[in-house]
């Protein structure tokens, strides 16, 4: 070349790789990639530098050199292999950022442990619809993605008409993705393993003996308490107490409004004209919107255990409730079953002491069946589980809905609830029913479930239950829920702008149809969406979603240990049977219907377990995964946030001037 130097030309990209920050998220193990942009590809390349490489909390810097440019960035591969004789340690890679030759950034969200041998391959970040993909690759990348993802998350009939994941019952052989974090899980164990010890050590787990004393009871723990399971244990017995429980305790879903008395429940004027406000009669309060009423009719008939050859009850009854004038709601009638007979007789206040107690007992016992069965389980674990897995086999991670609600979902909800509810410590072994009375308790349950029902604003409507005072469950969650609606209607509208999006999206459509059929088993009088016609009904299901795997699963989740504790508030059994007569119990009868020491020991140890709040947990509206690589979403979600610490702040100014704090739907304390 005439003594000339022939120069070549090398295009460098720049590499900034993020491992985790969770325990044993690093590696020894050697990490190639390859680059796939527009205009080509890299070769396989090592990352390597000085130093230690892939370590916890580490964001490596690396370089790989190409030829030549290779354009717009469209996937990165990331492989894993053996390095010497190291163990095989999966490596929890957050993201990678590219930097171009031309000095572009492209963002590769990760997040997700990778092992040896496994290749993954990365979409840039920026969230797109199927129909945007502009080249082939991407639309293979797309397909290979979800042909994998169903291969991993398969559903299976657990029971009849309910479905789980097909791991279920196989911790170790959950994708990785979804487990519990290995620092949720030994926090987990060590908090079972502390209430174990103590049990064990004042030999109340397995023993049959019953109750003496109320103060045993009290005493159940040594020194595990709340300020609200202390209060609860000095107020159990106060009608007004009771029945704030029935809008602000565990299971606010039940009572609703009553317009007219149920013709198997004969309550007369007479019965109860003493407990209302001078000179108003029953049907003047129940025109005048001041009667409440909680049906147990779903209960009727579910197969229940046997202690000492004899049935256990479960209430299938009612209770009646009176708003006086001074706001407060109070329990005025309770009738324990459905058909009204001598030997069914109503209860009211100005029955015996222990009388009185026993019926508010039973009902709270098949409250609190009711609320960890159908409220707590099916509500949010169960059909968290069937969002989650549904949107991991439908929506690649390029979708801007699986951006929206994936770190929402991974949570795995229904993994730690089939522990502490259906596993062989649990409580619902331990409960009034039989494994079969539970699951038939959610098959019911399941029939009956409306999309409404799942949406806040519209079930305290179909309540009636829009005016009833002191409904902090109401005013927070409704302000929660119009807050999360604002933000998914703000992130949706921009990748949906008009209706015609949502309907050509058919990812969004068959996502949507997946959980139609695998949840609500196409249940057309369920009224939940089939597909989506509008991006209204888009904004109003993900709001749904999203408020029900955080906001409603706290509310029914994180008060557990405080109402719980006492048992006579709210047992999962009770040993004996309901009175048929009036005037026969004695306070030694109250004791006597209290589970057993040992059964005791079991509930209350679930209890403080679910209730706990743990040191990972990530509050609502905290986003630590970068899925979001746009300037506008970004924003959104920082304002979103500024709106939670507004409400959260209200609601702790509210609460300040309460005797009793409603604090479980304070955003500051929503995981």
């Amino acid at each position: 070349m005439s003594g000339e130097t022939a120069m070549v030309s090398v295009a460098v990209y720049k590499f900034a790789v993020t491992t985790g920050d969770m325990p044993d998220a690093g590696t020894w193990d050697d990490i190639f990639v390859t680059i796939y942009g527009s205009q080509g590809r890299s070769k396989r390349t090592k990352l390597t530098s000085f130093g230690t490489n892939f370590s916890q909390r580490q964001v490596g810097t690396y370089t790989v050199s190409c030829s030549m440019s290779l354009g717009s960035l469209l996937l990165l591969k990331v492989e894993k292999e053996r390095f010497l004789l190291f163990p095989d340690y999966e490596w929890y890679c957050s993201k990678i950022k590219v930097t171009t030759p031309e000095e572009e950034v492209f963002v590769f969200p990760c997040y997700r442990w990778i092992s040896r041998g496994e290749s993954v391959e990365l979409r840039a970040g920026k969230a797109t619809k199927m129909f945007e993909d502009c080249c082939q690759i991407l639309t293979d990348h797309r397909e290979k993605e979800l042909l994998h993802k169903k291969k991993q998350y398969q559903f299976k009939v657990l029971h009849e008409r309910i479905t789980g994941l097909n791991h279920v019952n196989e911790r170790s052989k959950l994708p990785a993705e979804i487990r519990l974090p290995k620092k949720r899980r030994n926090q987990i164990k060590y908090n079972n393993f502390i209430v174990a010890f103590e049990f064990t050590l004042r030999r109340l787990y397995g023993s049959f003996e019953t109750w003496k004393t109320f103060e045993a009871v009290k005493n159940l723990f040594w020194r595990k308490h709340t300020p609200m399971s202390d209060y609860v244990t000095q107020h159990w017995q106060e009608d007004d107490f009771y029945g704030y429980q029935f809008l602000n305790g565990i299971n606010p879903n039940v009572i609703k409004l009553c317009t007219k008395l149920p013709v198997n429940f004969p309550v007369t004027n007479d019965m109860v004209r003493s407990f209302l406000a001078n000179d108003t009669s029953l049907q003047e309060a129940i025109m005048n919107g001041k009667i409440f009423l909680c049906d147990y009719k779903k209960m009727e008939g579910l197969a229940t255990r046997s202690l000492n050859g004899t049935r256990v009850f479960v209430a299938s009854g009612f209770c009646l409730f009176y708003v006086n004038p001074q706001h407060k709601l109070l329990p005025i009638a309770i009738q324990l079953e459905q058909k009204p007979s001598e030997e069914n007789p109503i209860f009211l206040p100005s029955d015996s002491e222990s009388d009185w107690l026993l019926a508010k007992m039973f009902i709270k016992n098949a409250d609190f069946l009711l609320h960890q069965t159908v409220h707590h389980f099916l509500h949010t674990h169960f059909l968290g589980e069937v969002y989650s897995v549904s949107t991991y086999r439908n929506l690649p991670s390029v979708h801007p809905v699986y951006k929206l609600l994936i770190q929402h979902l991974r949570s795995a909800v229904h993994r730690g609830a089939c522990v502490s509810l259906l596993g062989q410590k649990g409580i619902f072994k331990t409960c009034s029913l039989t494994e079969e009375g539970v699951m038939e308790l959610i098959k019911r349950s399941l029939s009956e479930l409306t999309y409404s029902a799942l949406c806040l604003p519209d079930n305290i409507t179909a309540r009636g239950l829009d005016t009833i005072p002191n409904f902090y469950y109401r005013d927070d969650g409704q302000k929660l829920w119009n807050t999360m609606q604002s933000f998914v209607r703000a992130m949706l509208e921009h990748y949906y702008p008009s209706d015609e999006d949502v309907m050509k999206d058919l990812e969004l459509q068959q996502w949507v149809n997946e959980i139609f059929k695998q949840g609500f088993k196409e249940n057309k009088n369920s009224d939940f969406p089939e597909c989506f016609l509008e991006v209204d009904e888009v904004v109003m299901f993900v709001t749904m979603i999203l408020f029900s795997v955080t906001a409603q699963h706290a509310a029914f989740n994180n008060g557990q240990f405080d109402y719980y504790y006492w048992l006579p508030n709210g047992s999962a059994i009770l040993s004996i049977p309901p009175p048929t007569v009036k005037g026969l119990t004695s306070m030694s009868t109250v004791l006597e219907a209290l589970p057993n020491v040992g059964d005791a020991a079991s509930l209350v140890r679930a209890g403080w377990v679910m209730s706990q709040k743990y040191k990972d947990m990530i509050p609502l509206g905290n986003y630590p995964e970068e899925h979001f690589v746009e300037t506008f979403p970004k924003q959104i979600m920082k304002d979103f946030q500024i709106e939670l610490v507004h409400l959260s702040d209200a609601i702790a100014w509210r609460n300040s001037k309460l005797e009793v704090p409603y604090t479980y739907m304070d955003p500051a304390v929503i995981e």
